[in-house]
């Protein structure tokens, strides 16, 4: 038994079932015990390996995606550039270099990282030698300012709640005890009023009995703080996870621990735990905090538009054989619309009557009123 799940074990014979949430979080950012405090889950040797890690080609056009977003602004000079979730640094270390070619960009930066793991913040510090960074460990601390924001594959961590439709209505799933008081199981709980309402009559009107329904309330404080600084203050955010078009029911609830598929309620702590994102959800909060949305489009669409093939080309005639056909397979892993180029979304936020940023097409964004 490890250690997290004798403590929720306990946690929960004490004060009842606890929603999905709580577990989520407990599981992936316990001080001590949750997963990303006490280990390294990124690269060919983590659980998963996220786009920066396949490509500094990724890294590198974000970059210059967020040089070309500053140019637009009219070149702000401090502007806060942060990422949220960093990794282990690779994209903002691949960021920065390939931005370092812009005149006057780099002087106006001020570096700014989003990361609650202590563990993961001292990968980032040895990720950026030489770079001036504040650590936070929550958006709300960043500075006020113009603002440059990424966000690669944080948002499925999030903490969500699910929801289970029964005939009488709508009931929460909890994390409970199992008969034997060892493991653990989904319970069904009444929702909150609030929530209740929510998924009735706004989000989920036409769910049918046994249909399971997710709402990631932190997901959408996330877009709604970054457009309320983006609209006040200037700047652009761009976000970036697997994800889809909501609402949409189906559990999406998922675990990986070495590499493979697990069940999320076994062992917390010990495996890499996320949902998919209902960027549906984002784009309306942001609306409603003031700011204009772009896309989501594909993430293959995306890079194609930034340049990916070309740039992967222009290093390919210089690359051995073996670095070629690394080059060719990481081109193909981020854009392939049976990889991640499709399953994966790209969603970016500015002020209102602001430019199109690049990679996204140009139409009207729809206001909320």
């Amino acid at each position: 038994m490890t250690s997290l799940r004798a403590l929720l074990r306990d946690r929960i014979r004490e004060a009842g079932p606890i929603t999905l949430a709580d577990y989520m979080g407990a599981a992936l950012l316990h001080p001590k015990h949750g997963y990303y405090a006490s280990r390294d889950p990124f690269g060919a040797r983590g659980d998963f390996v996220t786009a920066p890690e396949i490509s500094q080609v990724f890294g590198e056009l974000l970059g210059l995606w967020c040089a070309d977003c500053w140019a637009r602004l009219g070149a702000p000079d401090p502007i806060v550039l942060t990422e949220l979730g960093p990794g282990r640094g690779t994209l903002m270390a691949d960021a920065l270099r390939a931005a370092a070619v812009v005149p006057g960009f780099p002087g106006a930066l001020r570096v700014h990282l989003v990361e609650a793991s202590a563990h993961l913040a001292a990968q980032q510090r040895a990720a950026l030698p030489g770079i001036e960074v504040v650590w936070h460990e929550r958006l709300e601390d960043l500075p006020e300012g113009p603002m440059l924001l990424l966000a690669n594959e944080f948002l499925d961590a999030l903490p969500i709640r699910q929801f289970e439709r029964r005939a009488e209505g709508w009931a929460e799933r909890r994390v409970g005890l199992s008969e034997n008081g060892q493991s653990f199981q989904f319970v069904l709980d009444d929702p909150p009023d609030d929530l209740a309402a929510d998924l009735g009559s706004l989000s989920f009107p036409d769910a049918g009995p046994g249909e399971i329904a997710e709402i990631c309330p932190r997901a959408r404080e996330v877009a709604s703080e970054i457009a309320r600084r983006v609209s006040r203050f200037g700047g652009a955010a761009l976000m970036i996870d697997y994800g889809y078009e909501g609402p949409l029911t189906g559990d999406s609830f998922q675990a990986i621990r070495d590499g493979a598929p697990a069940d999320p309620l076994d062992g917390p702590g010990s495996a890499d735990i996320s949902a998919h994102v209902d960027f549906s959800a984002l784009a309306q909060a942001a609306h409603d905090a003031g700011a204009w949305t772009h896309g989501p489009v594909p993430q293959g669409i995306f890079l194609r538009a930034l340049g990916l093939e070309a740039r992967i080309e222009a290093l390919g005639k210089t690359a051995d054989a073996n670095q070629a056909r690394a080059l060719a397979a990481a081109f193909e892993r981020l854009v392939s619309p049976d990889q991640m180029g499709r399953l994966f979304r790209c969603l970016a936020v500015t002020e209102r009557a602001q430019f199109v940023p690049a990679g996204f097409p140009i139409h009207p964004a729809p206001d909320s009123g």
